[in-house]
Parts: C-alpha cells; structure tokens; sequence
C-alpha cells in the first residue's frame, strides 16, 4: 500500500517542523504521548506544561470520531488524565465491528475557544487533482462535511492561488483580516502536504482566535513509497496497523525482508488462533484466495493475509515460509487441525522450483510440528519450471508424515480451497502436464516460415464477420487524451525500445515474437545509461543477433524512427525521469512502465503529461500486455510453455483488461480454456493511479472488430468500474462484458487490511468489491457468483456467441515449435553435459555460502578464525584448535621481513611506477621460489625423505654436501646461533608444547646442530621450522590419512602458509609507498658496476 495511515502524533509532530517554513503562522502543536512504558515523572519534567495548563487526552490508534465515542477526556488535571489512562489502557474496546485494546495515547493543552472559531479543512488527493475542502464551523457535530463543505480543486502540475481559495473556499469568512490569515494557512497547509508526500490531511477542528491558528485534531496519510525522497524531512516513521488489529513482530519482520528485496513480501496477521493459513504467490491472486475462502464459510478461521511475489530468492521465500509455519504452529491446537493453503496464480517470471525449494526446506524444519498440530496443506501452482516445482513437493510430500496435495494449472485456481474446507472432493490422481513446451529441431527455420505462409492464407477467415452492433460504430468519441478511441497499441509490426538490462525480458520478447511467425523482432533497441554504447547478443530462433544498447533515449529514438512502443524497466527511483524523458519524443505512442513503487505524486505528473500528449501510459505496478500473435510486453505470459498452453501465439476472439500482472496470466489460461483464446490483454496494474483506466482498454475493445467478448477482472478500491456501469447503460459498450471485482472478503474482516495491490483498499462501502459486483450486475453485465465459477460463466456467454454465429471459430493451427534456451533446458533437467569445473570446497548457490560443509554463518558463530577458515578451505575439514593457532601464528611471523628483501622491494618499485594494488602484490609474489621464502615445500620434502629412510642426522649432511646440495631451511643471512631468529623460537616453542608428536621437527633441530658447528649462521631458519611442523601436523595431527599427507606435501600445500602471509606485507609496503606519495623508481649509478668490453668485438 502507498497511502497510510500516521498517528495524530507523528502528523504534529511533521506539521511542527515544517508547516511554518512555509508561512501558515500556526501555533506549535505541544503533545505528550502515553503508552503502557510511560515513566509519568519524566514524562512530566520533559514536559512541565503537563503540570500546568488544564489538559485533553485521547487515544491515538487511527480511530475515528473519538469525540462521538466517549474517547476524549477534556480538562483534566495532570492526575486525572493519569486515573483516565489507567482505566482504559490495556482494556478491550469494541469500535463498530472492531474489537480491540486502546494502548497508545495523546496528551495536549487544552484550549479555551468559542464554537465559532472553530473550522474544518482537509487535502486530499485523487487521480487528476488535489482537493481542498473548508467549512466555516468544524468540531465534533460537523456532521455531513461532503454535503457541507466548499471543494476547490487545484489540478496535477498547477499551483494554488491564494486569490482562489479566499473568493472559493472562504466565502462564509467575512473578517477580512482574518479570511486573510485563514488563506495564507490554507496556502502554506497545502504546499506542506505537496512537498511532504501527504496523500490525505484533515484537520478538525482548526481553533482560529484573533491572534493565532491552532491544530486541535488531526488525522492524516503520507505516501510512503515516498519515503526514498522525504525520508530527510519526515524523520523515521512508524505506521500502526488499523484500530482492532495488533501489531506482531512477525508482520514487522517481513516488512523488514520486503523493504530489503526487490521481490514482494506481505503478511496481515487476521486471527492468531484461526486454522485456515495461507502461503499465496501473487498480489491479485493473494486477494482471490481470500475471497474464495471466506465465500466458502472460512472467514472466521481465516488466520492470515499475505503474498510473496515479484520473484523472490529460495532463501527469501524460506524466511517467509518459516514465519508463517512458526505462527502457525504456536498457537493452540485446533479439533478439526489445521490447513495450509500454499497457492498461486500462474507466474509471469519466478522460478517457481527455486520458491518451492525455499517452502520444502520450511517445511522440513517444522514436520514434527506440523504432524503434532495435524496440519494439511494443498498446493497449487504454475509457472516457470513449475513442473520440477511440483515434482518435488510431491516427492516431498511423501516424506512428511502429514497430507500433502499438488495440483497444477489443470487446476482452477482456487479449486485447493474448497479442498481444504471440505467444500470440494479431493481428486486421487490429478491431470498432471508433464510436457513444457515444443522444442524446435534443426531446420526448424523453414518449416516455421512455411507454417507461417500457411497461417496468412487462413488468415483473412480469422474469427468471421463482426455484427453490426458490435463494431463499435455506436461508441463515438475520444479517448481522454484525445487520442482516437479505435487507435490499436500493438501490432504485428509494432516496435519497441526497452529502457534498462532486462536480458531475460527481451529474450522473453523475442520468442514471443518467433513463436507468433514475425518477420522481424519486436525489440530494435535497449537504453541503459550506465553502460557505454555497445550490442548485445540475444536469440532469433536458433540464430544469434545483435541488440544495440544506448546510453541516451535521444540515440535510440533517433535511429529507429519506426519504434512506437517504450518498455520501461528502470527502478522505481529513475521511472519518472526516464518516461518524462520519452514523453518528448512525439514518435513514442504507448509506454509500458514497469516498476512498483513510484510515488503517486510523480505518477499523476506522468498522467498528466501523457495525457497531453496523447501518449498512452500501461502501469506502473505492472508485468504489462499481450497481443497474441502480435506483440508481448516483458515478461507478460510468462515462459513459452505457458505461452503455447494459453495459445498466445495467435489471436482469439476475448479481450480482457485486469489490475493484476499475475491474475492476467491466470485468465489467459482460463480464457483458452473456456473460449477460442485472447486477442488482447492488458494489466493496467496495482497502484492507486494507473497509467490507463479499466474505461481506457474497454472503449479500444468496443472499437475493435475483431473483438467479440469483454472481460474485466476489478478489485476493491476506487471507483473507474462505475464508469464502466455507465458506458453499459447508455450504449457505449454493447459488447458483452463478463465482469468480476475482487476482494469481496475485506467486508467480512473487522478490521482494515491492506491487500497486495496499494489501490486496492476501499475509503467508502462504494469502493467495495461487492458493490461494484452488485452495480455491474444491474448495469447488464455478466458477473459470477465468485471467481470459482468465472471460467464457466466465459464459456457460457462465449458458446452463446458462437452459437448466434457472431463468432466463428477458427481450425485450429498446430502449435509452433519453439527453441529452448541451454540454461533453461539445465533447469529443466533435460539435458547434461560435462562441467567445466568441479570444486569440493565452496558452494554459494544455496541459502548461505558454504565453506567445506559449513555454513558461514556457523563459521562466524564458533569463531573458527582465519586458521578455522583455512583449514576448511585448503583441507575440506575442520583441523583442531592448535593447528589454527599455528596457521595463524605462521601467518603473522611470515607478514613482513622489511623493505629489503627481494618481494618486499620489486612490490615498492612497482607501486613507485604507479602501478596499481594487484599488479604490484603479483610482482613481489613472482619473486618467491627456492631462494626466496619458497623453500617450505623443498625443505619438507628433504627432512620427510632423510626422516623417512632412516638416515641419521649427520649422514643426511654429509649426502647433501656430497650431491652439492643445499639443505632448504637451514641457514640466514643475518641470523645465527648467536644473534637467534625470534620467529623460529616462538614457533618451535608452540609446536613442541601443543602438538601430539612432531618428530620430523626433533630431527631438523638435530641437522641444525650440526650445521651450525660448522657455521654459526647455518641455523633452522622460518622457512624450516614451518615446513617441518607442518609435516608432523599433516602425520599426527590424526585428521589425515598417510596417503593425504604425502599428497598435500607433494602438491606444494607446505609453501601456501608463506604466499598468504607474504602477501599481508606486500599490501602493506603498497599502502606505505602509496601513503608517503613515493616517485618513480630509479636506481642509482653508483650501486651499479658496470662491466663493459673496452672495445667492440
């Protein structure tokens, strides 16, 4: 939802900071807040006026005509306001049908008035304008305020003259200075509610005494997909759930997952206790479920509202699956056990096996629950790769211990409820479609071009001549935007500039576009700004082609003067700017605007400016439109198997026109199903301010011959299917219209509920879903009796249809074959090929990434350490404590050895070159081998093989001296027996106190006595000590095997210790050099000795 509802508090508290700046010379609103936390004392010293002035205490919980309730306590002492508190917190409160406990409070001054001073003025706003209403006498007995009150309405884009609002609004104000404060308060009240993203604001009373304004009530609604733009200027706003209704910490935690995913994710917690849950992929399909429960007597059990949508992650829809299983759970038990309904529309572009994994491992956490609490649960959905989905909560279901039932799209959509309320019997074995899709084989290029050429001969026999009273003659006049009523968006030639790297979308496009047999593809062109102009390679059937992709709207339009269309995928924080931009170009005729979540501000300007430009604008909020055989908008239909299902591919005889991008793909099934299949379908989308109205694509239908059936899936919440009520009845649409509006159950709740789409929420019983169906059904339309039997009622008056020969079926063409691409085919599991890879140590594929077996998380959580890290990484296992401290402690011995050595310095002359971080690291690291720091490997394998084959200590010396050998890890530079290496010390000193047996060590500290009788320096330096402790780890550490061991050592595992800590100080010495802005290298003459012959040879 967009508009919500604040507490009186947090609107004063917005009005406090801003209302001013903006000259409306108002008094400060000064309130205190109560809950049941509140410490009086210091609620009194932050506020000593408390203490002081008589007071007004009210509850704050969205409630309505408190004053007509009994809900406002008025002059009341500091004390008594308390006792008044304390006597109603906490305790139940039946407000109409709702029922619920007064928890928060407002506390304020009260303030001596007259009944004549005071006013009432509210803003609110609506599709092509903001409405201002004012009435000279406000308070508690206003009574009907729309009859009463004066209405000047300021129009999207325009400003308010104060001119305007003293000779309109304050006709009955006849002081003329204080008509004057009034009008600058008005002013300033409505430039705060533009600039702050207001939706709705009332103010009642407005106390206007001879020398101030003040704001006794107020209740209001901010805009919160604003809340990227006004975040600065609101502060942190918390929006409480409807009175009767509390507030969970578990709802608050998917608004938490929904704020941070792209995807959608809601959850109304209705009936903690009820035993009918749901789990509902789908905005519109979320609502339907509900309808459909409650329709079936289920209202009273119905436990929860949600959906998940938008194509959330496994782990997302994990997160939301756990949440409700553990509500569902907690609770008590019920006689009868509990239902879970796990349902869905037909997805457009969620992978629908990838979701169902996330449930499956919900499910799996929770089965012992679930048994106990004798849980059913009933699945139903489609979608891309809904097959494996399916098949694996079938396979599953056999594991769980509890009835578990699937179905597909050969199943209604919400035939599961009836199901699972005993309504309807559960089919043993249900149709189950394994097939997806029609692959093309090779040569299949021509045999398309000949169905093709078969296909235009049959054409002109399409669906048989429309009847005079159908063509639309009758239904003259222009669109809104005064652009023709019979203009068509979409043809077979139509094309289209998609703005943003859709990929998958624009393939989506383009097999549509072959599977229909056009000529050429609908997409010429993409925009993305933050990549330079380049192309991008997608698929013409089997054949690769090339998309040009533009970093300027300007350059895409310019250079495919034949596009007409514009898909707009930008987010929603760049969608405004981005149509504005196209809405310049007089070539683009339909923009299709994608994103959910544009400020409705910004969406009414875009209204307004298509509009008068004759522009027609699809959404926002929307998966888009199909023309079948023609032209599709993104992910519109969903993947090609559902595509060839619904028969897209060609045109049938139904149009129809929806809020919802899901439920838009579910009556694309339901309509080739009951009918000869769609000819045109648009989802307008979910926000309050669609782009088109329902009226818009209606009046295109009644104008299109081809045309023969009308329908239209509305839902609760305003008022455009009264329009159409209308144009039933005095004759602009004459085509039969089959019509349903969803969201019948919000009647039955006691409390308010948001539904999934944010327009769908009715202000008054005339926006209810209900009262439309019943305005619809007097105005002469087809309505159903619920959408269970909607399909039926499409098929009924379809066959009337046919059999008044007013439709003529078309011979059915085969199917098209279709390519599919590798990607999905691997999804599908119905291909394999050899991997280019394998790995046995990371996975990060799943829900957390995963070392070795271990999730990261528990990594993190046993604090294993960078030893831990590497043991999992190098090794696949987890190794003891003693072995990470030593891979620490090699780590940090082995960082740095100063600036001289040969790493450390070939590191610093690359930086000083201006080379940047990695290839100055490389350089330094392409150093290290036998002579420098890479001696670990050779040293372990010289002691390991002398140690080995049982060679004394001295005849190990003497064999090496004899082959001319050095021995690796004996001798430095620098260091000797006198002057010892510290490092070697701490390492030694460790190993031999905490390693169970290190005897290749004991034998190393022997040659080193050796050594060093013959010279003081030839001492076991680092690279020794390491490399033979890391031999006696590898050999008794007890965590390998002797075959492991010997491989690890003959991989050259040993000198990784050295690379990684070297490594440490490589960086380092770049950042110094860095830091101290060291020149260009150059080495000086006189430390060079230069050799040269005396002449030339």
């Amino acid at each position: 939802m967009s508009a919500k509802a604040i507490t009186e508090a947090t609107g004063k508290d917005i009005l406090n900071r801003h209302l001013n700046a903006h000259g409306a010379g108002a008094a400060t609103c000064r309130f205190a807040t109560v809950n049941a936390d509140t410490d009086w004392s210091k609620l009194s010293v932050d506020h000593p006026w408390l203490l002081t002035t008589p007071l007004v205490v009210k509850p704050d919980q969205l409630i309505k005509r408190r004053g007509k309730l009994g809900l406002i306590g008025v002059k009341k002492s500091f004390e008594q306001v308390k006792q008044w508190i304390g006597e109603r917190i906490n305790k139940d409160q039946k407000i109409g049908n709702a029922v619920g406990k007064l928890r928060n409070f407002i506390i304020e001054p009260f303030l001596p008035h007259t009944d004549a001073e005071e006013m009432y003025v509210c803003i609110y706003s609506h599709r092509s304008a903001d409405t201002i209403l004012f009435y000279h006498q406000g308070g508690v007995d206003i009574g009907d305020v729309d009859a009463k009150a004066v209405k000047l309405d300021v129009p999207v884009n325009s400003e308010l003259s104060l001119a305007d609002v003293k000779s309109k609004l304050l006709k009955e104000v006849k002081d003329a200075a204080q008509k004057e404060r009034i009008a600058k308060f008005i002013g300033a009240l409505y430039a705060t509610f533009v600039d702050l993203y207001f939706t709705y604001l009332e103010i009642n009373p407005l106390v206007v005494t001879a020398d101030n304004l003040y704001i006794l009530d107020l209740a209001a609604k901010l805009d919160s997909t604003a809340d990227f733009i006004c975040r600065p200027k609101w502060g942190e706003i918390d929006y409480p759930p409807p009175f009767g209704r509390d507030a969970y910490p578990e709802e608050a935690y998917i608004a938490d997952l929904d704020a941070k995913s792209g995807a959608s994710l809601k959850l109304t917690i209705l009936n903690r206790n009820g035993r009918i849950w749901t789990m509902v992929a789908g905005g519109g399909a979320s609502v339907i479920y509900s309808d459909t429960i409650c329709d079936l007597g289920g209202a009273s059990e119905l436990a929860n509202y949600g959906e998940y949508s938008g194509a959330p992650s496994e782990q997302q829809t994990y997160e939301y699956a756990k949440t409700i299983l553990n509500l569902m759970t907690s609770s008590p038990k019920h006689p009868d056990g509990k239902v879970l309904i796990t349902g869905g529309g037909i997805a457009n572009f969620t992978n629908v096996a990838a979701t169902f994994q996330g449930i499956i491992t919900a499910l799996r956490e929770f089965q012992p629950k679930l048994v106990e609490h004798n849980v059913s649960i009933f699945v139903r959905r489609a979608g891309p790769n809904y097959q494996e989905g399916l098949r694996r909560m079938r396979d599953f279901g056999g594991t769980l211990g509890i009835p578990l039932h699937v179905f597909g799209p050969e199943t209604h959509m919400t035939s599961i409820c009836g199901m699972a309320l005993g309504k309807r019997p559960i089919p043993k074995v249900a149709s189950v479609e394994f097939s997806t899709a029609n692959f093309l084989l090779p040569g299949g290029q021509q045999a398309q071009a000949d169905l093709k050429a078969a296909s235009d001969a049959s054409s002109s026999d399409a669906l048989g001549t429309a009847d005079e009273a159908d063509n639309g003659s009758s239904a003259s006049g222009q669109h809104r935007n005064g652009s023709s009523l019979t203009r068509k968006f979409f043809s077979n030639t139509t094309k289209a500039i998609v703005w943003g790297m859709q990929q998958r979308a624009v393939q989506s496009m383009l097999d549509f576009d072959f599977i229909c047999r056009r000529d050429e593809p609908s997409v010429v062109a993409m925009v993305y700004p933050f990549t330079g102009d380049h192309k991008q390679k997608y698929y013409w059937g089997h054949k690769e082609i090339l998309i040009p992709v533009y970093k300027k709207m300007s350059d895409a339009i310019h250079k495919n003067k034949e596009v007409d269309v514009l898909v707009n995928f930008a987010s929603l924080r760049s969608a405004y700017e981005s149509t504005l931009e196209v809405l310049e170009f007089p070539q683009i005729r339909t923009v299709a605007i994608i994103a959910e979540g544009i400020p409705e501000n910004m969406t009414r300007k875009l209204i307004f400016e298509a509009d008068k430009k004759g522009v027609a604008i699809i959404g926002p909020a929307t998966v888009g439109g199909v023309k079948p055989g023609c032209f599709k908008i993104g992910n519109t239909g969903g993947m090609l198997d559902n595509i060839l299902h619904s028969k897209l591919y060609r045109p049938g005889s139904v149009a129809y026109v929806s809020r919802s991008g899901g439920m838009s793909n579910e009556l694309n099934n339901i309509i080739s199903k009951a009918t000869d299949g769609v000819i045109e379908g648009i989802a307008i989308g979910g926000d309050r301010y669609p782009g088109s109205t329902f009226m818009d694509h209606i009046l295109r239908y009644q104008a299109d011959p081809e045309t023969k059936l009308i329908v239209l899936l509305g839902e609760v919440g305003g008022t455009e299917e009264y329009e159409v009520c209308a144009a039933l009845q005095d004759g602009r649409i004459t085509k039969p219209l089959v019509a349903w509006c969803i969201g019948t159950c919000a009647s039955m709740f006691t409390s308010e509920v948001q539904f999934g789409h944010a327009g769908s929420c009715a202000n008054s019983d005339r926006e209810t879903a209900t009262a439309k169906n019943k305005a619809l059904r007097e105005a002469r339309a087809y309505v159903p009796d619920s959408f269970d039997t909607l399909g039926e009622l499409i098929h009924h008056v379809y066959s009337e249809l046919v059999k008044t020969g007013r439709v003529v079926p078309k011979e059915e063409v085969p199917p098209p074959t279709v390519p599919m691409d590798y990607s999905w085919a691997r999804e599908l599991g119905l291909i394999r090929k050899p991997a280019s890879f394998m790995t046995s140590i990371c996975d990060e594929r799943g829900q957390e990434l995963i070392y070795a077996g271990m999730p990261i998380s528990e990594v993190l959580s046993k604090e294993v350490g960078i030893g831990g890290v590497i043991s999992l990484l190098w090794f696949q296992r987890c190794l003891p404590s003693y072995v990470c401290k030593f891979f620490e402690m090699c780590l940090m011995v082995t960082a740095d050895h100063g600036p001289a050595v040969s790493g450390a310095h070939n590191t610093i002359v690359c930086a000083r070159a201006g080379k940047d971080l990695v290839s100055s690291v490389v350089s330094g690291l392409l150093t290290i081998g036998d002579r420098f720091g890479g001696a670990l490997d050779g040293s372990a394998r010289q002691f390991s093989e002398a140690y080995d084959t049982n060679l004394h200590p001295m005849e190990f010396v003497n064999k090496m001296r004899k082959e001319g050998k050095l021995i690796l890890g004996i001798g430095h530079r620098v260091k000797s027996i006198n002057n010892p290496d510290v490092r070697v010390k701490i390492i030694k000193e460790f190993v031999l106190e905490n390693f169970p047996a290190c005897p290749l060590l004991r034998y190393a500290l022997e040659v080193e006595k050796i050594t060093t009788n013959k010279k003081p320096n030839l001492i076991l330096n680092v690279d020794g000590v390491i490399a033979t402790a890391f031999v006696d780890m590898l050999r008794n550490s007890g965590s390998f095997t002797s075959e492991e061991a010997q491989e690890y050592i003959n991989v050259g595992a040993i000198n990784s210790l050295f690379v990684l800590g070297r490594s440490i100080g490589f960086i380092g010495h770049y950042m110094d050099q860095k830091r101290l802005k060291q020149g260009l290298y150059r080495h000086p003459w006189d430390d060079i000795s230069y050799v040269i012959p005396e002449q030339y040879n």
